[in-house]
């Protein structure tokens, strides 16, 4: 079992909608309740990892950034960690996802090793930040997943249960080839 699981929040566990900044807006993804449930009810902490460069280009701010959390919060209940990186894509820091930082500083937070972690996103930043902090990564593709990222992913599920499952499974990914 892992020592904890990261989820990325836009696309992953909510819709997402670019650069979001209104509560009202928050829509859960198909099985995104049952899914973290699923990992609760074993006592493992869930967490979430998230790009927001909006605050870095000018178009958000932490507190609306914050709004939106706390919203999800209600939807699906308290995350153990929240990591959120508000740079810019060009501001070079270690913390935007495909670098390792969130999901070090997530770990860090929650006292747990980065190699019994797993982070499950939508798109190959999560996937690679996940593998550069030395943390099994799942993705679950969506429409805006490319298809090389998809064909790159050592492991990938067909929707977010499916993912969790996979890695709340023992044994799974050596049976599937890590894809479900």
């Amino acid at each position: 079992m892992p020592a904890a699981v990261l989820f990325d929040r836009d696309g992953t566990l909510v819709v997402d909608v670019p650069y979001n900044g209104d509560p009202a807006r928050v829509e859960l993804m198909p099985s995104a309740r049952e899914a973290v449930d699923a990992v609760r009810a074993l006592g493992i902490p869930v967490g979430v990892v998230s790009n927001q460069s909006g605050v870095g280009r000018g178009l958000l701010t932490r507190r609306q950034v914050a709004a939106v959390q706390r919203r999800v919060e209600e939807l699906l209940g308290p995350f153990a960690v929240w990591a959120v990186c508000p740079h810019a894509p060009d501001d070079g820091c270690g913390c935007r996802k495909p670098a390792p930082g969130l999901v070090l500083a997530a770990c860090a937070r929650l006292g747990v090793p980065p190699a019994h972690t797993v982070v499950i996103g939508d798109i190959g930043a999560d996937v690679a930040a996940a593998s550069a902090a030395g943390a099994r990564g799942v993705l679950v593709p969506t429409p805006v997943t490319r298809p090389q990222e998809t064909a790159a992913a050592g492991e990938r599920a067909g929707d977010l249960l499916r993912a969790v499952r996979l890695v709340l499974t023992p044994g799974a990914a050596a049976r599937t080839g890590g894809v479900r």
